[in-house]
């Protein structure tokens, strides 16, 4: 039942694209939550990088310090550290159905390092004030018992219990739910801690689902699963997008309650 519904786990990042953090607590402002994908990954013309090239990054962990610069940690053991850097000139980045503007930061990491990796020229870039590189809405919710379930469907293609939900790279994860029980609430308002949620539609979802979240290599047949039974236009749908009417704080652990 939805009153039995409780946040389990936040999913957050500096970088889009990069490995998620977790944190107990969040404020979630009309755009998401506070701090989250501050920074995207480019091609050097700005094109955004999308799809299965976003597998090299997925095991990086990035942090930030007391004075904004950034330590990349790489997968294979080694850091890099800069001081951070004066944004440079606006760009114009296309983010779904809206434009961004960000202004490119050098960074060892990237301008070096991962483009000498992956043999191509790659920035960083810093999303300017009161944006950030979410996806198509502030929130994506998306409940613990629905990966199960898609685990479950899987049968004899995967034999390693449930598939990890970060791969999912969710907003917010929920526990107490029945299977697929946020499609119910589309068109309802809910209210998680101090925030409101106006859910809306379904996420479409892309071959990222099938990449293990740590090492980027392909370890679940989410899409060959979706299609047996979460097929609708064209498009392969879990989880739910959600726009903030009352920003505010959440913790994990809090109740989902709906509104209407």
């Amino acid at each position: 039942m939805l009153a039995m519904a409780t946040v389990a786990r936040f999913n957050t990042t500096i970088v889009k694209s990069t490995s998620l953090r977790h944190p107990d607590e969040v404020y979630i402002t009309e755009q998401g939550i506070e701090g989250d994908r501050r920074y995207l990954i480019l091609h050097a013309d700005g094109r955004r990088i999308s799809g299965a090239e976003k597998a090299p990054l997925l095991g990086i962990r990035v942090s930030e310090d007391a004075d904004g610069a950034l330590t990349f940690a790489f997968p294979h053991g080694s850091e890099r550290w800069n001081a951070a850097a004066e944004p440079g000139e606006p760009l114009a980045v296309q983010m779904y159905d809206r434009t961004l503007t960000v202004r490119r930061v050098w960074h060892t990491a990237v301008d070096h390092d991962l483009s000498e990796e992956l043999k191509q020229d790659l920035i960083l870039a810093r999303v300017d004030e009161d944006q950030n590189a979410r996806d198509d809405t502030a929130v994506t919710l998306i409940s613990l018992a629905t990966v199960d379930d898609l685990g479950r469907r899987a049968g004899p293609r995967w034999a390693q219990g449930g598939p990890d939900p970060r791969r999912f790279r969710m907003t917010i994860e929920l526990e107490g739910c029945e299977p697929l029980e946020e499609d119910s609430w589309g068109g309802h308002r809910i209210r998680v801690g101090e925030v409101v949620l106006r859910v809306g539609e379904s996420v479409p979802r892309c071959a990222v689902t099938t990449l293990d979240p740590d090492t980027g290599q392909k370890d679940f047949p989410t899409l060959d699963v979706l299609a047996s039974y979460r097929r609708r236009d064209g498009q392969l749908l879990l989880g739910m997008y959600a726009d903030v009417e009352q920003p505010g704080r959440v913790r994990v652990g809090e109740a989902v309650r709906l509104l209407d």
